[in-house]
């Protein structure tokens, strides 16, 4: 069930914390009617902005670009660096796209790819879980979800912004009957039992009894073993649902996978494995689309170096 925080109104935002957040809140509703192609060239110069403004982020990006792809020369990562801002910034506009369009505009401009393979899992009557991860289209790909999988459900973790967590509430429940918290694993399973749906993002870095250090692009991250086990427990369907912007005004492509062979297995860990090796897949696709912003490399053990540690 939602939290109090959820269904509080505008007004109780008012405090001169959340005004930037009420800017942010402006432009999205901007965004919403604007032609798709202005919203993205419009989000990718914000984002060219933002390269040169927020060092922080910058060097949490590069961080992660140079550990996941030590093949690429230096004005390859730097090439893929900017790109990478860019899609941030047009991931502001998309936010708009996702949450305020209308959902016939939405399908108008996605392709979707694999729908055989939710057929498919429904008639097994036993769940879908859909393996979704840290996209920057991430929004505008929840949004069109629920007219492939009704009555799905998604996994959720609370945001500091307490403003932004009630419009990404607002925004995603359009096309979710149900927003679970990540921990709440019960409501999960009662929701796949039932032959419901549940969107689970494949790279979260939650610590605890169901995380395993995993590589991910050859360098060990914490990584959730959730997904193998609740296909186990329930007997669900896992399948990839990976999203991506493709180029000028073709919109975008959401590619469900098939189900993969023999899964899952008594091995959890070899399990997670393979779901990230899918995930590293998609990723190089179109590298400057996935969340580098996001310090995935977080929360290892001591014995691990922090790569995010600021140079001296």
């Amino acid at each position: 069930m939602p939290s109090e925080q959820h269904t509080l109104r505008y007004r109780q935002f008012l405090a001169p914390r959340y005004w930037l957040t009420w800017i942010f809140l402006g432009w999205m509703r901007l965004a919403a009617i604007l032609p798709y192609p202005w919203q993205i060239n419009i989000g990718k110069y914000f984002g060219r902005i933002g390269f040169h403004v927020a060092q922080k982020t910058r060097h949490t990006v590069t961080k992660n670009i140079e550990t996941c792809f030590p093949e690429l020369s230096e004005i390859e990562k730097h090439h893929l660096l900017k790109k990478h801002f860019e899609a941030v910034g047009a991931a502001f506009s998309e936010m708009g796209l996702g949450w305020f369009s209308s959902t016939n505009r939405l399908l108008k401009l996605v392709k979707v790819e694999g729908l055989e393979h939710v057929e498919h899992a429904q008639k097994k009557g036993k769940g879908i879980i859909i393996l979704a991860a840290h996209f920057t289209t991430l929004e505008t790909s929840t949004s069109v979800l629920g007219e492939h999988f009704p009555g799905m459900k998604s996994i959720y973790r609370p945001q500091p912004n307490a403003m932004i967590n009630a419009l990404i509430y607002r925004g995603r429940r359009r096309q979710v009957e149900e927003q679970i918290p990540s921990d709440n694993i019960r409501a999960m399973v009662r929701t796949l039992r039932n032959n419901g749906s549940v969107c689970y993002l494949a790279d979260l870095a939650n610590k605890g009894s169901n995380s395993e250090l995993i590589p991910f692009f050859g360098e060990p991250a914490i990584t959730t073993t959730t997904v193998s086990k609740l296909a186990k427990i329930t007997g669900a369907t896992v399948l990839t649902y990976f999203f991506r912007r493709l180029p000028g005004k073709k919109g975008y492509v959401a590619n469900i996978g098939s189900p993969l062979d023999d899964f899952p297995t008594d091995d959890a860990v070899a399990d997670t494995s393979l779901l990230v090796k899918c995930l590293e897949d998609y990723i190089r696709l179109a590298p400057e689309q996935y969340m580098w912003t996001y310090r995935r490399f977080k929360g290892r053990p001591d014995s691990y170096p922090d790569i995010y540690r600021p140079e001296l």
